[in-house]
């Protein structure tokens, strides 16, 4: 059998990027001699097997035929008689469709190399429309190398957008378009990857809650002044959320199946960044309404969260009383007040009037 390295590592190694995660693909070989050889396969029906040693991914040189909607809908043919080179044409992007030998030679029958001289994401071939996923993750790698100049070739815009008046990318899982979402989210140009789905009109088939905010370029240059001071994914998507009112979050996020700590974040970010980025000029009875709403007192740790969302949307904040009053919230004694003989309603009533003390306390020092 010959095993070559492909892919994402050949591409970086040849851009100059740390590769973290290495794919191999061997040619020549069954899934009986991977087996025999102590490589672990991944399922029944994928000839995909697990190094004993190093645990990277090796895969059997294999083509593929669309038999049904989707990106899952894929007949694969993999035996000893497919060659490299029928393999890597099945691949994305050129610039994906290269490999390196034992002997570390590159071999690259669909000129990747010369696309990334000339920074283009070009598809290998026209079975690239047969595979929706492709249009989200030519989105993203346009947000990861955006920065180095790269763009989506003409042609392989062209065949996005007639995907795009299919009903292919309706057949998305929410969980595979949140994956890539989020991923594209920690890309150095964010943005791009929006920007390439709006040209591209798929939009309104993967992310219609953002159909209107994009056609504004101020959401975008917003954007973009955000992730130049955040990498971190869950900021971004809570401050992106935040930047209009025509995004209805919580219908986005049950779609798409986000994590309820982003899902909560981008609420409590949209919902108050404003009145937090000048907590310190409000009047204690307006500081205590936002401290209960976000219920900061029962869950402080929100706090730091928030501070990074304000951070990267806000030129300015004033927030520095809000820790220092809830460190005293935090020291009210409701057993005191009950051996005082405080209950019921009449107990809640002296607690809520010392938080407001304190928070019209604050005010006054500031």
């Amino acid at each position: 059998m010959d095993i070559y390295l492909v892919g994402g590592a050949v591409r970086d190694q040849l851009l100059g990027y740390p590769a973290f995660d290495k794919d191999w693909v061997v040619v020549g070989a069954t899934a009986e001699e991977m087996i025999s050889q102590g490589y672990q396969p991944v399922g029944q029906d994928f000839p995909v097997f697990i190094h004993p040693t190093t645990g990277e991914e090796y895969a059997l040189a294999r083509t593929e035929r669309k038999s049904g909607k989707g990106y899952t809908g894929f007949n694969y043919h993999a035996d000893p008689s497919v060659t490299l080179e029928e393999d890597l044409l099945r691949r994305d992007l050129t610039i994906n469709a290269m490999a390196l030998g034992p002997d570390k030679q590159l071999i690259d029958p669909y000129n990747g190399q010369d696309d990334l001289q000339k920074k283009l994401l070009r598809h290998v071939s026209p079975a690239f429309s047969e595979d929706p996923l492709r249009v989200l993750r030519v989105a993203r790698f346009a947000a990861r190398y955006a920065h180095l100049g790269f763009s989506v070739a003409d042609e392989t815009m062209a065949l996005m957008q007639q995907l795009s008046l299919t009903d292919e990318l309706e057949h998305l899982t929410a969980e595979r378009v949140w994956k890539e979402f989020e991923r594209a989210l920690t890309e150095q140009s964010p943005e791009v990857f929006l920007q390439v789905l709006h040209q591209c009109n798929a939009i309104p088939k993967v992310l219609p809650e953002l159909t209107k905010a994009l056609d504004e370029q101020t959401f975008i240059d917003d954007f973009i002044s955000i992730r130049n001071k955040t990498d971190s994914s869950i900021t971004r998507f809570a401050c992106l959320l935040s930047l209009t009112t025509q995004v209805d979050i919580n219908h986005l996020c049950t779609r798409l199946r986000t994590p309820n700590d982003y899902k909560e974040l981008a609420l409590q970010c949209s919902q108050h960044h404003k009145q937090l980025a000048h907590f310190d000029k409000l009047a204690g009875k307006e500081k205590l309404e936002i401290i209960l709403q976000l219920d900061l007192i029962r869950r402080p740790q929100r706090l730091s969260q928030l501070q990074r969302c304000l951070d990267a949307i806000h030129n300015t904040v004033s927030l520095d009383t809000l820790g220092p009053i809830l460190d005293q919230i935090a020291q009210i004694q409701p057993k005191q007040l009950m051996a005082e003989g405080l209950t019921g309603a009449n107990l809640g009533e002296a607690i809520n009037n010392r938080r407001l003390s304190i928070c019209q306390q604050f005010n006054q020092d500031a």
